[in-house]
């Protein structure tokens, strides 16, 4: 039988070469016509390519049986238990599944009702298919899934490509491929981690919300779940949001712009970039009238269109409500994969991973908005309402506002964290004004990330020092910073005045610390900061510099805070969070406390406490006077950068740590504004008040 086979082989390749042969016999000079030099020519091109189209068939063979092998290896014992997790979420299902209209309820300490939040998508905003425009069915089918109305809730090709991707990736790609259905798998029943297995289980459950759905059912799911950015689900809230309208009142152009937004959110959020879904609205249009859907008139005028989003409107009310949310996105990101990492190869790696930071981050935000979770948090109602007066009451003199948004230009954050428990249990981000509904669009406690000057040394210069065999006796030089940067100098030869270690800290000389910083290098400081969960230092930032505070983008209140917080629990960090608990709309537990981490000695912890506690009593810091207003000890550092664009003051006593940031959203120089000014003063009555009838304790 294969000798048959391989006789009738070589019969074809002996007649298809005898053609060949004739064509180019007539093709040459007195052989025939100039149409046979032609005919000769596709003979040996449709040779060539069936040879080539044959090895191309087997390849994809190969590499399809590849991939199913490494995936059957791999996963193949977890099948019965992804098939099982699948058939049992789907026996539960049912269509209040797919209602995006819980509610989220915050809470203080004290049980007090913070906030409610809600995605906009209420009872009243749920469309049934018969009430979406046609136009958005068509669109989604168009842009996201052409072979919806026939396939079994998968892709079986886009499956095979995506499989392909994956072991030519080695693993790193795994996205793609992911029919309407998948993606609503994905939203309602699963998280949004990138892997194969998560791939797997979306797949197992599109399936079989295919047999036990309608595609109409799935398409009218879809179309009332589907996220399109801040905290939006449904085309009806989205169209109400954007553009003021119901979904039926929509034209073609608006409908193809909204279905736009769902591929990538925060990218296309049409209150912060507008213009960027522009190109894909138009994408949709020419694929929906590729596939006529819609005429050729209609999709050149839908082009036409100009887009005028509505106005934002604020969604929060006070600095609590948007740190909270912070808090828990973050976590909601934690626990479905996302990995945070806080230390960059390079400026693109760091872009990059910012990148999808923000995607990931405005997902789960998304998520937090409409899935029902009841929050509680360690912030304290009272200490909030103190913290908040004591940074209006000491910025009260400057009344300049922005002229566009009527916000005082003249800004300031507290943060105060218990030091028992690491817990934020109050955070300011700006100063407050009635009747101005954008006032608390920025917390500036969290999102502002500022120059923390001499703030700054004991975090990533004197501790780390410490830690290398320093002590606070070790003498040291304060050499002329602006000589020490010339280039060619041999700092390490420099000289300058001569004093101990602990005199450099309270006196705040810039010229030791560089020294110092030169000497322990800033790779190994800077390691203490990252590993207190400091986000946005970059590989830039290893220079000198960093020693005086001049970093790259900054910090926050909330990472200084959590700095200062971990001295004084004598090296073991926290992270500053506010959730105490979270827990889904079926009343389950979801957060799960980190344990500490040891971050610098519990020796250098406490013997950078006691030289800090000299900064208020002989230091920069001694004209607060804190011994004539408590007998509680404290410990603190000024920081104040170029030109007195920001002063801060970050300050501990045995309780609690509060830091304090004064400056401009767009820095500028306010002569008055040193870190012994303002904000010593904001962080002086915030202290006495949180410690008010507490016993005199040192620390530990």
């Amino acid at each position: 039988m294969m000798g048959k086979k391989k006789k009738e082989k070589h019969r074809r390749q002996s007649m298809l070469g005898q053609v060949r042969k004739a064509h180019r016999r007539q093709a040459e000079p007195g052989g025939g016509y100039a149409f046979q030099v032609i005919g000769a020519f596709f003979c040996d091109f449709f040779y060539y390519l069936w040879h080539i189209f044959k090895w191309l068939v087997l390849a994809g063979l190969i590499l399809t049986a590849t991939v199913s092998l490494v995936l059957f290896v791999r996963y193949g014992d977890d099948y019965r238990s992804f098939a099982q997790e699948a058939d049992e979420i789907l026996a539960d299902s049912t269509a209040e599944d797919f209602r995006m209209d819980e509610i989220t309820y915050l809470y203080g300490a004290d049980g007090t009702q913070i906030a409610e939040l809600s995605s906009g998508n209420g009872k009243s905003s749920y469309l049934k298919y018969e009430e979406i425009p046609m136009y958005a069915v068509h669109a989604f089918v168009a842009i996201e899934d052409r072979s919806f109305w026939r396939n079994i809730g998968i892709d079986v090709k886009g499956i095979v490509r995506v499989g392909m991707d994956f072991v030519l990736s080695r693993g790193d790609n795994m996205a793609g491929a992911s029919t309407i259905t998948q993606q609503l798998s994905r939203t309602i029943y699963l998280t949004r981690e990138r892997s194969i297995t998560r791939k797997i289980k979306e797949m197992m459950v599109a399936i079989r919300l295919t047999r036990k759905y309608s595609k109409k059912e799935i398409m009218e799911f879809y179309v009332n779940t589907v996220c399109f950015s801040n905290g939006i689900y449904g085309l009806e809230a989205a169209a109400k949001a954007y553009f003021g309208i119901s979904a039926s009142e929509l034209s073609l152009s608006q409908t193809a712009y909204l279905c736009a937004i769902p591929n990538r959110p925060e990218y296309f959020n049409p209150y912060k970039h507008p213009k960027r879904a522009l190109k894909r609205r138009d994408k949709i249009l020419k694929d929906m009238y590729e596939l006529g859907y819609v005429s050729k008139s209609a999709y050149e005028e839908a082009c036409e269109e100009k887009i005028k989003i509505q106005k934002q409107v604020s969604e929060f009310k006070n600095y609590e409500t948007t740190y909270i949310v912070y808090c828990a996105v973050e976590y909601l990101m934690k626990l479905h994969g996302f990995e945070f990492r806080y230390q960059f190869k390079d400026k693109a790696d760091y872009e990059q991973y910012q990148e999808s930071y923000e995607t990931a981050y405005n997902l789960e935000k998304s998520n937090l908005y409409a899935k029902g979770y009841t929050v509680t948090t360690s912030l304290k109602s009272d200490a909030q309402r103190a913290l908040q007066q004591s940074l209006d009451n000491n910025l009260a003199f400057a009344t300049q506002t922005n002229p566009e948004t009527n916000v005082y230009e003249l800004q300031g954050a507290v943060t105060a964290i218990d030091n028992t428990t690491g817990k934020v249990i109050a955070v300011v981000g700006g100063r407050s004004q009635e009747n101005l509904n954008n006032v608390y669009s920025l917390n500036r406690a969290y999102q502002s990330y500022r120059q923390p000057g001499s703030s700054f040394k004991p975090l990533a210069v004197y501790t780390p020092a410490l830690m290398y065999g320093y002590t606070p006796d070790t003498t040291v030089y304060d050499i002329d910073v602006k000589t020490a940067q010339q280039p060619g100098v041999d700092i390490s030869s420099l000289r300058g005045n001569a004093m101990t270690l602990r005199s450099a800290v309270e006196q705040s000389k810039n010229g030791v610390a560089y020294s110092v910083f030169y000497d322990i290098k800033p790779v190994y400081g800077l390691e203490y900061v990252t590993d207190m969960k400091f986000d946005k230092i970059v590989p830039q930032d290893q220079t000198l510099s960093a020693a005086l505070g001049g970093l790259t983008y900054g910090a926050t209140t909330v990472q200084m805070a959590s700095g200062y917080a971990t001295l004084v629990n004598q090296g073991e960090y926290r992270d500053p969070s506010c959730l105490v608990s979270l827990k889904d709309r079926n009343g389950k537990e979801l957060y799960k406390e980190e344990d500490a981490k040891r971050v610098y000695s519990a020796q250098a912890s406490s013997e950078m406490i006691d030289i800090l506690k000299g900064v208020l009593t002989v230091g920069t810091a001694k004209s607060m006077k804190w011994a004539e207003a408590s007998a509680l000890p404290a410990a603190g550092k000024t920081g104040t950068t170029n030109d007195s664009k920001d002063g801060w003051f970050c300050g501990v006593t045995p309780y609690y740590t509060v830091t304090v940031w004064v400056g401009y959203d767009t820095p500028k120089t306010l002569d008055s504004l040193y870190g012994s000014s303002y904000p010593a003063s904001v962080w002086k009555d915030a202290m006495l008040y949180l410690t008010q009838g507490k016993s005199v304790i040192d620390f530990n």
